[in-house]
């Protein structure tokens, strides 16, 4: 069984930038706008998470059924039970790779990033 790794986390309403200017003394003004393709990344995790959820959820309930006695009474029904077990540990090492793949992209991927709108230029 494995852990899932750190989703990557959606903009909060009261989140700013990492970097504003406090003062007409600072650092030159700079604009920020919130990184869409971290958002990208936020929104393919809550759009494969259910998905992989509901996979799972079928799986083991047909896991729970083929190991009833009451569904198998020939030895063929272990066969059938070996497989949904391969499934259900296929499905736990893919849901380990796709969330991990999502959530190392988002670590490597800037939350906040600079853009030119609105952003304070001289002489223009």
């Amino acid at each position: 069984m494995y852990v899932d790794p750190p989703a990557p986390k959606a903009r909060q309403r009261d989140e700013t930038p990492p970097i504003s200017s406090t003062g007409p003394l600072d650092n030159p003004q700079r604009a920020w706008e919130f990184n869409p393709d971290y958002q990208r990344l936020v929104v393919a995790w809550n759009t494969v998470l259910p998905q992989l959820e509901a996979l799972r959820t079928v799986l083991d309930k047909a896991y729970a059924l083929a190991k009833s006695p009451q569904t198998w009474d020939a030895p063929v029904g272990e066969r059938y039970v070996k497989d949904i077990r391969e499934w259900r540990t296929r499905l736990s090492v893919y849901r380990h790779a796709v969330l991990t793949a999502i959530s190392d992209e988002a670590a490597d991927t800037p939350r906040w990033i600079q853009t030119t709108a609105n952003a304070p230029h001289a002489f223009q």
